[in-house]
């Protein structure tokens, strides 16, 4: 469905990027405060913080959450998972921790992953659930490495596992029967969903209308300015249903056009309040980005905030690569100043700076400032 444009707000670039930091909570030095409740609160507001198996420097979940807590500690993320469970695991674009007050926004995923599962889980048998199931409600919650009795199959694509076992719990988890209730590294402790939660009776599943209002005000939330790709980031198939949606609340004046400066013609929208209120440029903190962070995963709207085209290139050949194998972007104030790829060798205890590559012009302030939050981020990377 068309979105009819009404009368645009004009927004600088310069405007447009510090609503997206205030939105993004990196515009101030401790937004959630400290402890574990700043981890659960951090999660809460930014809807999900994805998890990623790729351990050069700290893994990209507690990586997003020290950006934002600069107190972070890796134990108030196990804390919320397994103890006061307020987070859980489950697939965004990709696999996250979520805000547990959201789940009944994803039961509908995990019923339509039980109707139609995916076809890498054929080979998943009922004999290989029925064990891991028995063994989950007889013994408690469990690891892959308490299930020593598989007999070995040939991996049908680069990411499957050779034990039967591992399917069946992961076919499991996306079907909504079972939850990751610890993890420590990539290890995951599966339990049986209802258990973990302590659930006499399942929450409800939401209806189609509340999915898609959850979708829009949580990229609201998160982004400040909102443009229709941004908002079903890598989920196509709800744009349909989230363009209608914008365009009721246009109607309604609920949202309000924004025309960016700059090249390209990316229609965004934004909150009234919002723009009546935008915020003015301040000193933000430095900080050492992951490319997984909110901020650095949507490639294209980058480009248009930023002017700043990000490259992961850990799976590009050495000869090909600009900014490194993993290559982090350093926000500057509303700036991306540079790229760093690091490394950290935990045997020598030290963060290895591999390539740093200027997108700003070098000065000595500003290698400073940088060299600063290194110091800092080098602790973080060599804490336990």
């Amino acid at each position: 469905m068309a979105i009819r444009p009404r009368k645009l707000r004009s927004l600088t670039r310069q405007q447009a990027k510090q609503i997206w930091l205030r939105a993004q909570r990196l515009d101030t030095p401790e937004p959630f405060g400290s402890g574990p409740e700043a981890t659960r609160a951090a999660v809460e507001h930014l809807g999900y913080v994805q998890i990623d198996t790729i351990n050069v420097i700290e893994r990209c979940h507690h990586h997003i959450l020290y950006s934002r807590i600069p107190a972070y500690e890796r134990a108030h993320l196990r804390q919320a998972q397994s103890l006061d469970k307020s987070v859980f695991e489950y697939w965004t674009h990709a696999l996250s921790y979520i805000p547990t007050r959201d789940i009944r926004f994803f039961l509908g995923d995990m019923k339509l992953h039980r109707e139609k599962p995916e076809p890498w889980y054929a080979s998943v048998g009922k004999k290989d659930m029925s064990k891991v199931m028995t063994l989950l409600r007889h013994g408690g919650p469990l690891t892959i490495r308490d299930i020593d009795d598989d007999v070995l199959i040939e991996k049908d694509h680069a990411w499957a596992s050779k034990k039967p076992s591992k399917r069946a719990l992961q076919l499991a988890f996306y079907n909504g029967v079972l939850t990751v209730s610890e993890r420590n590294g990539m290890l995951k402790t599966y339990d049986l969903m209802d258990r973990h939660f302590g659930w006499e009776a399942r929450p409800k599943p939401v209806t189609e209308k509340q999915r898609l209002d959850y979708l829009l005000d949580r990229a609201l939330r998160t982004q400040g300015l909102i443009s229709l790709d941004s908002a079903c980031h890598l989920d196509a198939p709800s744009k349909p249903g989230l363009a209608k949606l914008i365009a009721s609340r246009i109607r309604k004046k609920k949202l309000v056009p924004v025309a960016l400066e700059g090249p390209g013609k990316t229609a965004h929208w934004g909150r009234p309040e919002l723009l009546e209120e935008a915020p003015e440029p301040v000193a933000a903190p430095v900080h050492i980005l992951s490319p997984f962070d909110p901020l650095i995963i949507q490639r294209k709207r980058l480009q248009i905030f930023f002017g700043y085209d990000h490259r992961f290139e850990a799976y590009v050949p050495k000869e090909k690569r600009v900014f490194g194998y993993f290559a982090l972007p350093v926000l500057v104030g509303d700036e991306i100043a540079a790229v760093l790829d690091l490394k950290t060798d935990r045997a020598a205890g030290k963060l290895l700076i591999q390539q740093w590559t200027w997108i700003k012009h070098e000065t000595p302030e500003l290698k400073r400032q940088i060299e600063e939050e290194l110091s800092r981020f080098e602790r973080f990377q060599l804490g336990s």
